[in-house]
Formats: structure tokens, C-alpha cells, sequence
């Protein structure tokens, strides 16, 4: 068998494992060691490369910018961020038809800011809005869908822990993609705006209006939120401080894995001052966040597994060449790529697909013609895929953000759920359209500031 066929019964094998409830990152690494034995017909071949691949893997300086993430997502979550800007959003937009579910984007936008989490954004935001909502008579579908919608911000806004980790794997700048993020972020938001403003008057009865509040009570909440601007400010600020415009010798605060540390401290000691944080909910966010970071470096390690086995295999340039000799049309390659993540998010999560699609996708990304230079491509490539991939977290069967709202009202059934989330579902899609029709959409900012 060649190399190709022997990756591909392999992967076979793997998805099997998977939809078995097998963990993924021991479906991968089980993979991996197998894979690297039958292909070198040697057993003592993998046991010799998993001595070293873990502290290869993990002795990387960029992969502390993962902990540290999480951990200001915790203390965020702990702070009581989350009540203050949904009450500030909803003061401004609780008027309108609708306003409250738009609040809550707004705020799912801007928690998702300092938090970096889907899931995280999708929990704390749901606590503080669902009540809400159901309160002032909106609909269940609505109420769930746009929640669990307004979650998956919080990958696509910077900081990402999914860019964090598709930037090591294919070697990008993290800053440059997160600032790539920040205008397809923003437009997510705005979509799901629209979308609520067009749902509400197709279906009248799902929502209803809340009574105007005075400007003066609602630049006093605004007050209430300045510290996750300037907490966003100053880590996405300070990492991308060195822009071409300006003075020549003028470098950047501190390096993405710094800028975590500074968020992390910043929103700490927020939620210190605030009384969110204590000793108990401190130790609950270490804890918590150790835990998240042991779940992702254990499917990092079986991943680098995976990818060392294809390496041996040559599968994954065997396979661009092969797509590149069929002709087709680089849109038409890229399309398929984004479908097959449509299909894998319906049954697995983010950082999996992540994890197990871009060491075979990218080399095919890497050597067709975009029209962009190969770095402005992987950027591009990466914005795209991530949107995609945080559709998946709101499909069924298995869109965990779904599962997440509909656990905090469980008299809600899960086909209202459904029935709520799915016009969000298609402004993804049509965003995504719009982004790989016009990829100056992504690129712009990145060119402006670098």
C-alpha cells in the first residue's frame, strides 16, 4: 500500500474510534503509535519518539499562552463581568423589538473579549440573560438560540485559544491572527444583531420591548464596564503595539504569552476588587483552568502523534499533489474544505477539528493559488476554518453550546432550541460566503497595522 491509502484506512479507523466515544486524544495518539510502528516495522520505534515528542511538545514557550488564557477566562467568569455588560447593553438596546436578545450578543461579544472560551461565554452569559429574557416574555427558541449563538463570539473574538493553537500548528503569527479576528468578530456580532431584528418581525410574538431608560442612567452603566475595555485594550493593545506607521524602533509591549499573564493579573485583581474573586473562587479558577489546560495538551500530544505518523507516510503532500493535479479551482477545493468541517462539527468539538484537519488540510492550502501570498493565505485559511468550526458548535446532534443553554432551562425542549439557533446557523453562512468572496475583509486590518 502507499503511503496515502495506509493514512487514509488510518483515519478511517480513527473517526471510528471517535464515534465510539473513545476520547479523541487517545483516539489520535492510539493512532499515531500504531500507525509510526506499521509503517517503520519497528515497535520499538514509537515508544523511542514518545519519550522525547512530550517534552518537544510541551517545553514550547508559545503554548503558555493557553493556561493563561484560560485562567483570565476564569477570573472573568468569577468577577462578575458578565451582569455588568448585559446590563449596560440592555439599557442602551432594551427598547428596541427584540433589544434584550441583542444585548445579550453585545455582551456574549464583549465577554467573549476577555474570556477566549465558547463554552464559558455560552455558561456565564446564559446564567445573567436566559432569566431575563424569559422573564420579559421572549420565546424559548429565541431566548436559547441566540444565547447559544452569542456564545461561539467567544472563540472568534480575540483572545482565541483555538487561534492560539491553529498559529503554532501552522507556524502564524498570533498576533496577526488576532487582529485578522477582530473584523470578522465584529461582523458576527452585528449579524446576529440583524438576525434577532429580522426574526422579531417575522415572528412578532417571540419578543417584546422594554420601557426606554434616561441617557443619564445609561452612560452610568456604561462607567460600570470600563474595565473590560481597558483589560482588551491593554493585552490586544500591548501585543500589537508595533505598527508600521509608527516610530521607527517602537516594539510592542509584551509578547502574546506576556499579554495573557497581564490579563490574567488584570482581571484578577478586577475581580478582587469587585468581590467576585475571593480565596475560595481563586483556588476554583486555578483549579478549573488546570484542569481545561490538562484536557487540550493531552489532545495536543495525541495530535502531534497523529501528525508525526502522516509525516512518516508523506500522506498529507501526496494529497495536495494529488489535488492539485485534478485542476480544480482553488474556491472549489477550499469549499469542500469548509463543508467537511460543517459535517464534523455536527459530532465533534472545535479544538478536535482543529487539532486533526489542519496537519491535512493546510499543505493543500499551502500550495494553491489564492491570489495571496502564502501568509496572508494561512491567515485567511485560518479566519475561515474557525468560523466554520464555531458553526459546529451550534449543529446537531452534538453542538455543545446547545447542550449548554438547554442545561440551565430544562423545561425548554431541545427542538425549540434547535428551531432557535438555525437563522443564526445561516447568517454564519452567509458570512462565511461574503469572507471567502472578499478576503480583503480579513486581510485589511492585518495590512493596516503591519
Amino acid at each position: 500500500m502507499t503511503g496515502l491509502e495506509i493514512a487514509l484506512i488510518a483515519f478511517g479507523l480513527m473517526l471510528l474510534a471517535i464515534f465510539l466515544r473513545l476520547p479523541i486524544g487517545l483516539a489520535m495518539g492510539l493512532t499515531g503509535f500504531f500507525g509510526v510502528w506499521y509503517v517503520l516495522g519497528n515497535p520499538n520505534a514509537p515508544l523511542s519518539q514518545l519519550k522525547t515528542l512530550s517534552y518537544d511538545t510541551f517545553s514550547s514557550y508559545s503554548l503558555s499562552i493557553v493556561p493563561l488564557f484560560l485562567l483570565m477566562g476564569q477570573f472573568a467568569t468569577k468577577s462578575g463581568m458578565s451582569a455588568a455588560l448585559f446590563e449596560a447593553a440592555n439599557d442602551w438596546l432594551g427598547h428596541r423589538k427584540g433589544g434584550v436578545a441583542m444585548a445579550a450578543v453585545g455582551a456574549c461579544a464583549g465577554f467573549g473579549a476577555v474570556c477566549g472560551s465558547s463554552l464559558a461565554t455560552a455558561s456565564t452569559m446564559g446564567q445573567v440573560a436566559l432569566p431575563e429574557m424569559r422573564k420579559r416574555g421572549y420565546s424559548d427558541a429565541l431566548s436559547t438560540g441566540v444565547l447559544a449563538a452569542g456564545g461561539t463570539l467567544g472563540i472568534l473574538i480575540p483572545p482565541s485559544i483555538i487561534l492560539v493553537i491553529y498559529a503554532i500548528l501552522t507556524e502564524q503569527n498570533i498576533v496577526k491572527m488576532f487582529i485578522a479576528a477582530l473584523v470578522p468578530g465584529i461582523l458576527a456580532a452585528l449579524g446576529y444583531m440583524l438576525t434577532v431584528a429580522i426574526y422579531v418581525r417575522i415572528r412578532p410574538d417571540s419578543a417584546t420591548t422594554a420601557d426606554r431608560v434616561p441617557y443619564g442612567h445609561r452612560f452610568l452603566t456604561l462607567l460600570k464596564i470600563w474595565p473590560v475595555v481597558l483589560i482588551f485594550g491593554l493585552v490586544m493593545g500591548g501585543i500589537a503595539a508595533d505598527w508600521n506607521w509608527a516610530k521607527p524602533g517602537i516594539q510592542a509591549l509584551f509578547t502574546p504569552t506576556e499579554g495573557a499573564a497581564v490579563g490574567a493579573v488584570a482581571t484578577g485583581f478586577y475581580g478582587i476588587v469587585t468581590g467576585g474573586l475571593n480565596f475560595k473562587t481563586f483556588m476554583q479558577s486555578v483549579l478549573a483552568a488546570a484542569q481545561s489546560t490538562a484536557m487540550i495538551f493531552f489532545i495536543v500530544l495525541g495530535a502531534q502523534m497523529f501528525n508525526s505518523f502522516l509525516a512518516f507516510t508523506q500522506a498529507p503532500q501526496d494529497l495536495a499533489q494529488w489535488v492539485v493535479s485534478q485542476n480544480m479551482a482553488p474556491l472549489v477545493v477550499l469549499s469542500i474544505m469548509l463543508v467537511a468541517y460543517l459535517i464534523f462539527g455536527c459530532v465533534m468539538d472545535s479544538l478536535s477539528m482543529i487539532l486533526l484537519t489542519i496537519p491535512i488540510f493546510y499543505p493543500i492550502v499551502e500550495v494553491m493559488d489564492f491570489g495571496l501570498s502564502p501568509e496572508d493565505a494561512g491567515i485567511w485559511f485560518g479566519i475561515l476554518a474557525l468560523i466554520v468550526v464555531e458553526v459546529g458548535l451550534i449543529t446537531p446532534p452534538v453542538g455543545m453550546n446547545l447542550f449548554i443553554i438547554n442545561s440551565m432551562a430544562r423545561d425548554i425542549p431541545m427542538a425549540q432550541t434547535y428551531r432557535g439557533v438555525a437563522p443564526f446557523v445561516l447568517s454564519d453562512l452567509v458570512r462565511v460566503v461574503i469572507l471567502v468572496a472578499f478576503p480583503g475583509i480579513t486581510l485589511w486590518l492585518v495590512g493596516v497595522m503591519f
